[in-house]
Protein backbone atom coordinates (compact mmCIF):
# COMPACT_ATOMS: atom_id res chain seq x y z
CA UNK A 1 0.00 0.00 0.00
CA UNK A 2 1.75 3.51 -0.84
CA UNK A 3 2.62 5.72 1.84
CA UNK A 4 0.03 8.78 0.92
CA UNK A 5 -2.68 5.68 1.02
CA UNK A 6 -1.88 4.71 4.30
CA UNK A 7 -1.69 7.97 5.73
CA UNK A 8 -5.25 9.06 4.13
CA UNK A 9 -6.68 5.77 5.94
CA UNK A 10 -5.29 6.30 8.98
CA UNK A 11 -6.56 10.23 8.79
CA UNK A 12 -10.22 8.75 8.67
CA UNK A 13 -11.96 9.22 11.55
CA UNK A 14 -12.62 6.12 12.83
CA UNK A 15 -16.13 4.75 14.26
CA UNK A 16 -15.83 4.05 17.68
CA UNK A 17 -18.58 1.85 17.68
CA UNK A 18 -17.13 -0.86 16.02
CA UNK A 19 -14.86 -3.18 17.94
CA UNK A 20 -12.66 -3.66 14.94
CA UNK A 21 -11.67 0.17 14.13
CA UNK A 22 -8.27 1.40 14.34
CA UNK A 23 -7.16 4.82 15.41
CA UNK A 24 -4.05 6.88 14.55
CA UNK A 25 -1.76 7.84 17.44
CA UNK A 26 -3.53 11.45 17.62
CA UNK A 27 -6.75 10.18 17.83
CA UNK A 28 -5.66 7.62 20.82
CA UNK A 29 -4.12 11.01 22.38
CA UNK A 30 -7.54 12.89 22.30
CA UNK A 31 -9.45 9.88 23.39
CA UNK A 32 -7.03 9.46 26.81
CA UNK A 33 -5.61 12.57 27.37
CA UNK A 34 -2.24 11.01 26.82
CA UNK A 35 0.10 12.67 24.53
CA UNK A 36 1.45 10.81 21.50
CA UNK A 37 5.53 11.36 23.03
CA UNK A 38 4.35 9.42 26.05
CA UNK A 39 2.14 7.05 24.08
CA UNK A 40 5.94 5.78 22.45
CA UNK A 41 7.90 5.96 25.15
CA UNK A 42 4.91 3.15 26.90
CA UNK A 43 5.62 1.18 23.90
CA UNK A 44 9.28 1.54 23.36
CA UNK A 45 10.81 1.90 26.93
CA UNK A 46 8.51 -0.72 28.79
CA UNK A 47 5.98 -2.43 26.14
CA UNK A 48 3.05 -1.70 27.70
CA UNK A 49 0.72 -1.64 24.23
CA UNK A 50 1.72 -2.67 20.99
CA UNK A 51 0.11 -1.17 18.35
CA UNK A 52 -0.11 -2.57 14.77
CA UNK A 53 1.95 -0.61 11.92
CA UNK A 54 1.39 0.07 8.39
CA UNK A 55 4.30 -1.28 5.81
CA UNK A 56 5.39 2.47 6.56
CA UNK A 57 5.67 2.44 9.86
CA UNK A 58 3.05 4.35 11.23
CA UNK A 59 1.42 3.22 14.45
CA UNK A 60 -2.68 2.24 14.50
CA UNK A 61 -4.40 1.61 17.99
CA UNK A 62 -6.94 -0.81 18.25
CA UNK A 63 -9.91 -0.18 20.71
CA UNK A 64 -8.19 -2.61 22.68
CA UNK A 65 -4.97 -1.00 22.80
CA UNK A 66 -7.04 2.59 23.94
CA UNK A 67 -8.45 0.16 26.94
CA UNK A 68 -5.40 -0.43 27.70
CA UNK A 69 -3.94 3.06 27.36
CA UNK A 70 -6.64 4.10 29.89
CA UNK A 71 -5.80 0.86 32.67
CA UNK A 72 -2.16 2.27 32.55
CA UNK A 73 -3.21 6.02 32.90
CA UNK A 74 -5.59 4.51 36.17
CA UNK A 75 -3.05 2.44 38.03
CA UNK A 76 -0.32 5.54 37.52
CA UNK A 77 -3.05 7.52 38.79
CA UNK A 78 -3.30 5.16 42.04
CA UNK A 79 0.58 6.54 42.81
CA UNK A 80 2.23 2.99 40.92
CA UNK A 81 4.89 3.96 38.97
CA UNK A 82 4.96 3.26 34.96
CA UNK A 83 7.80 0.88 35.26
CA UNK A 84 5.93 -1.69 37.41
CA UNK A 85 2.61 -1.26 35.43
CA UNK A 86 3.70 -3.93 32.87
CA UNK A 87 4.50 -6.68 36.08
CA UNK A 88 1.29 -5.60 37.59
CA UNK A 89 -0.93 -6.33 34.77
CA UNK A 90 0.51 -9.51 33.66
CA UNK A 91 0.58 -10.31 37.24
CA UNK A 92 -3.25 -9.49 37.68
CA UNK A 93 -4.49 -11.53 33.89
CA UNK A 94 -2.47 -14.55 35.18
CA UNK A 95 -4.86 -14.48 38.46
CA UNK A 96 -7.59 -13.99 36.59
CA UNK A 97 -7.15 -16.70 33.77
CA UNK A 98 -6.83 -19.11 36.44
CA UNK A 99 -10.40 -18.68 37.47
CA UNK A 100 -11.98 -17.82 34.09
CA UNK A 101 -12.63 -18.55 30.97
CA UNK A 102 -10.56 -16.57 28.99
CA UNK A 103 -13.06 -14.01 27.11
CA UNK A 104 -12.89 -13.68 23.27
CA UNK A 105 -12.90 -10.76 21.42
CA UNK A 106 -16.70 -11.40 20.56
CA UNK A 107 -17.44 -10.38 24.25
CA UNK A 108 -14.96 -7.26 24.65
CA UNK A 109 -17.21 -5.99 21.59
CA UNK A 110 -20.11 -7.14 23.14
CA UNK A 111 -19.48 -4.97 26.04
CA UNK A 112 -17.99 -2.24 24.19
CA UNK A 113 -21.37 -1.45 22.59
CA UNK A 114 -23.24 -2.05 26.05
CA UNK A 115 -20.78 0.89 26.45
CA UNK A 116 -21.50 3.28 23.58
CA UNK A 117 -25.18 2.44 24.52
CA UNK A 118 -24.67 3.94 28.15
CA UNK A 119 -23.00 6.73 26.49
CA UNK A 120 -25.46 8.29 24.73
CA UNK A 121 -28.39 7.84 27.63
CA UNK A 122 -25.68 9.71 30.03
CA UNK A 123 -25.18 12.24 27.40
CA UNK A 124 -28.37 12.98 26.94
CA UNK A 125 -29.03 12.91 30.97
CA UNK A 126 -31.95 10.27 30.24
CA UNK A 127 -32.75 8.61 33.73
CA UNK A 128 -35.23 6.37 32.08
CA UNK A 129 -33.16 4.68 28.77
CA UNK A 130 -30.57 4.48 31.61
CA UNK A 131 -32.72 2.32 34.08
CA UNK A 132 -33.76 0.16 31.04
CA UNK A 133 -30.29 -0.56 29.81
CA UNK A 134 -29.26 -1.25 33.56
CA UNK A 135 -32.05 -3.76 33.44
CA UNK A 136 -31.21 -5.24 30.51
CA UNK A 137 -27.61 -5.51 31.34
CA UNK A 138 -28.80 -7.41 34.43
CA UNK A 139 -30.82 -9.97 32.50
CA UNK A 140 -28.05 -10.82 30.31
CA UNK A 141 -24.95 -11.33 32.54
CA UNK A 142 -23.68 -11.78 35.78
CA UNK A 143 -22.92 -9.65 38.38
CA UNK A 144 -19.42 -9.41 37.92
CA UNK A 145 -19.66 -8.62 34.10
CA UNK A 146 -22.20 -6.06 34.74
CA UNK A 147 -20.06 -3.76 37.06
CA UNK A 148 -16.46 -4.46 36.56
CA UNK A 149 -17.05 -5.22 32.79
CA UNK A 150 -19.27 -2.56 31.65
CA UNK A 151 -20.59 -0.09 33.82
CA UNK A 152 -17.53 0.55 36.00
CA UNK A 153 -15.01 0.92 33.25
CA UNK A 154 -17.76 3.57 31.34
CA UNK A 155 -17.82 5.21 34.92
CA UNK A 156 -13.82 5.27 34.85
CA UNK A 157 -13.64 6.81 31.76
CA UNK A 158 -16.29 9.53 32.69
CA UNK A 159 -14.00 10.06 35.67
CA UNK A 160 -10.75 10.30 33.75
CA UNK A 161 -12.34 12.83 31.05
CA UNK A 162 -13.82 15.06 34.04
CA UNK A 163 -12.35 18.26 32.60
CA UNK A 164 -13.63 18.02 29.70
CA UNK A 165 -16.46 20.42 29.88
CA UNK A 166 -20.09 18.59 30.35
CA UNK A 167 -18.01 15.56 31.73
CA UNK A 168 -18.02 16.06 35.19
CA UNK A 169 -21.82 16.24 34.86
CA UNK A 170 -22.34 13.57 32.98
CA UNK A 171 -19.62 11.57 35.75
CA UNK A 172 -21.78 12.54 38.48
CA UNK A 173 -25.07 11.97 36.79
CA UNK A 174 -23.72 8.47 36.18
CA UNK A 175 -22.26 7.94 39.56
CA UNK A 176 -25.59 8.90 41.34
CA UNK A 177 -27.68 6.54 39.66
CA UNK A 178 -25.52 3.46 40.40
CA UNK A 179 -25.36 4.32 43.75
CA UNK A 180 -28.62 4.50 43.92
CA UNK A 181 -29.24 1.18 41.97
CA UNK A 182 -26.67 -0.43 44.23
CA UNK A 183 -27.67 0.74 47.85
CA UNK A 184 -31.54 -1.02 46.91
CA UNK A 185 -29.18 -4.32 46.47
CA UNK A 186 -27.32 -3.96 49.62
CA UNK A 187 -30.73 -3.23 51.61
CA UNK A 188 -32.16 -6.75 50.73
CA UNK A 189 -29.10 -8.59 51.94
CA UNK A 190 -29.53 -6.80 55.60
CA UNK A 191 -32.19 -9.38 56.55
CA UNK A 192 -29.12 -12.03 56.29
CA UNK A 193 -28.18 -13.47 60.48
CA UNK A 194 -24.18 -13.68 58.86
CA UNK A 195 -22.86 -10.24 57.19
CA UNK A 196 -19.43 -8.94 56.77
CA UNK A 197 -18.08 -5.51 57.35
CA UNK A 198 -16.84 -3.36 54.80
CA UNK A 199 -14.64 -0.17 55.22
CA UNK A 200 -11.60 1.59 52.84
CA UNK A 201 -8.59 1.67 53.72
CA UNK A 202 -7.82 5.71 54.57
CA UNK A 203 -10.37 6.50 51.62
CA UNK A 204 -8.77 5.37 48.89
CA UNK A 205 -11.49 4.69 46.61
CA UNK A 206 -14.73 6.50 46.04
CA UNK A 207 -18.12 5.09 47.71
CA UNK A 208 -19.37 3.72 43.92
CA UNK A 209 -16.15 1.20 44.32
CA UNK A 210 -16.73 0.72 47.98
CA UNK A 211 -20.69 -0.40 47.10
CA UNK A 212 -19.79 -2.52 44.06
CA UNK A 213 -17.60 -4.40 46.18
CA UNK A 214 -19.88 -4.84 48.88
CA UNK A 215 -22.14 -6.37 46.24
CA UNK A 216 -19.86 -8.45 44.91
CA UNK A 217 -18.81 -9.98 48.07
CA UNK A 218 -22.34 -10.65 49.87
CA UNK A 219 -24.61 -13.23 48.46
CA UNK A 220 -28.09 -14.72 49.89
CA UNK A 221 -26.63 -16.22 53.32
CA UNK A 222 -24.11 -13.79 54.08
CA UNK A 223 -25.15 -9.78 53.80
CA UNK A 224 -22.61 -7.01 54.01
CA UNK A 225 -22.51 -3.75 56.15
CA UNK A 226 -20.61 -0.93 54.62
CA UNK A 227 -18.64 1.71 57.09
CA UNK A 228 -18.66 4.90 55.12
CA UNK A 229 -15.19 6.29 54.30
CA UNK A 230 -13.58 7.99 56.95
CA UNK A 231 -13.81 5.29 59.84
CA UNK A 232 -9.95 5.36 61.51
CA UNK A 233 -7.98 2.09 61.11
CA UNK A 234 -7.64 2.02 64.97
CA UNK A 235 -10.98 2.55 65.72
CA UNK A 236 -12.02 -0.42 63.99
CA UNK A 237 -11.14 -3.16 66.63
CA UNK A 238 -13.96 -1.47 68.45
CA UNK A 239 -16.49 -1.38 65.89
CA UNK A 240 -15.82 -5.29 65.18
CA UNK A 241 -16.43 -5.82 68.68
CA UNK A 242 -19.70 -4.09 68.55
CA UNK A 243 -21.31 -5.21 65.21
CA UNK A 244 -19.60 -9.16 65.77
CA UNK A 245 -18.95 -9.78 61.47
CA UNK A 246 -17.88 -12.88 60.31
CA UNK A 247 -15.37 -11.19 58.85
CA UNK A 248 -13.49 -7.41 58.39
CA UNK A 249 -13.03 -6.62 54.65
CA UNK A 250 -10.33 -3.27 54.32
CA UNK A 251 -10.65 -1.97 50.67
CA UNK A 252 -7.76 0.02 48.90
CA UNK A 253 -7.38 1.00 44.99
CA UNK A 254 -4.64 2.23 45.46
CA UNK A 255 -0.90 1.30 45.19
CA UNK A 256 -0.21 0.09 48.49
CA UNK A 257 2.61 1.55 50.64
CA UNK A 258 4.89 -0.06 53.01
CA UNK A 259 2.74 0.99 56.14
CA UNK A 260 -0.04 -1.37 54.94
CA UNK A 261 1.06 -5.08 55.41
CA UNK A 262 2.47 -3.60 58.73
CA UNK A 263 -0.78 -1.97 59.70
CA UNK A 264 -3.13 -4.64 58.53
CA UNK A 265 -0.89 -7.10 60.67
CA UNK A 266 -1.39 -5.22 63.75
CA UNK A 267 -4.98 -4.85 63.18
CA UNK A 268 -5.42 -8.47 62.76
CA UNK A 269 -4.28 -8.96 66.14
CA UNK A 270 -6.50 -7.24 67.85
CA UNK A 271 -9.37 -8.52 66.10
CA UNK A 272 -11.99 -11.50 67.22
CA UNK A 273 -13.05 -12.39 63.59
CA UNK A 274 -10.39 -12.60 59.99
CA UNK A 275 -9.70 -9.92 58.06
CA UNK A 276 -9.13 -9.64 54.51
CA UNK A 277 -8.46 -7.07 52.51
CA UNK A 278 -9.72 -6.54 48.73
CA UNK A 279 -9.65 -4.50 46.01
CA UNK A 280 -6.23 -3.64 43.35
CA UNK A 281 -4.07 -2.93 46.77
CA UNK A 282 -4.67 -7.00 47.58
CA UNK A 283 -3.22 -7.95 44.36
CA UNK A 284 -0.54 -5.58 44.50
CA UNK A 285 0.32 -6.73 48.08
CA UNK A 286 -0.40 -10.46 48.20
CA UNK A 287 3.15 -11.60 48.42
CA UNK A 288 3.51 -8.88 52.27
CA UNK A 289 0.75 -11.30 53.77
CA UNK A 290 2.66 -14.41 53.05
CA UNK A 291 1.97 -16.73 56.27
CA UNK A 292 0.22 -13.56 58.20
CA UNK A 293 -3.20 -13.56 59.51
CA UNK A 294 -4.53 -11.44 57.06
CA UNK A 295 -6.32 -12.57 53.69
CA UNK A 296 -6.00 -11.21 50.18
CA UNK A 297 -9.01 -11.61 48.11
CA UNK A 298 -8.15 -9.95 44.91
CA UNK A 299 -9.93 -7.07 42.95
CA UNK A 300 -12.18 -9.63 40.29
CA UNK A 301 -15.02 -9.96 41.50
CA UNK A 302 -15.22 -13.70 41.12
CA UNK A 303 -11.89 -14.56 42.35
CA UNK A 304 -12.52 -12.10 45.43
CA UNK A 305 -16.28 -14.59 45.45
CA UNK A 306 -14.29 -17.77 45.22
CA UNK A 307 -11.83 -16.93 47.76
CA UNK A 308 -14.04 -15.59 50.43
CA UNK A 309 -16.48 -18.82 50.14
CA UNK A 310 -13.21 -21.15 50.12
CA UNK A 311 -11.78 -19.11 53.61
CA UNK A 312 -15.09 -18.79 55.15
CA UNK A 313 -15.48 -22.43 54.49
CA UNK A 314 -12.69 -23.47 56.06
CA UNK A 315 -10.01 -24.65 53.09
CA UNK A 316 -8.32 -21.60 52.15
CA UNK A 317 -4.54 -21.05 53.29
CA UNK A 318 -3.33 -17.65 54.09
Amino acid sequence: MPATTELAVAAQAPDPLRPEALFPIREVARLTGINPVTLRAWERRYGLIQPTRTESGHRLYSMHDVEAVREILGWIERGVAVSKVGKILAKSRMAQSQCLAPVNEGLLGEYGRWRDQLKLAVSAFDEAQLDRLYGQVFSCYALPVVFQEIFLPFWKQLLQDREVFGQTSEWLFLDGFLRGRILQRLALQRATPQHLLLTAFNQQCRELELLVAALLLGHDQLGVRVLGPGVPLQELTLVCEQLKPQALVVFSNHAPTTELPKRLKRLALTLDCPLMLAGDAADLAQDSFIDSPVVCLGSEGRVMQQRLRQFLGGYLDT
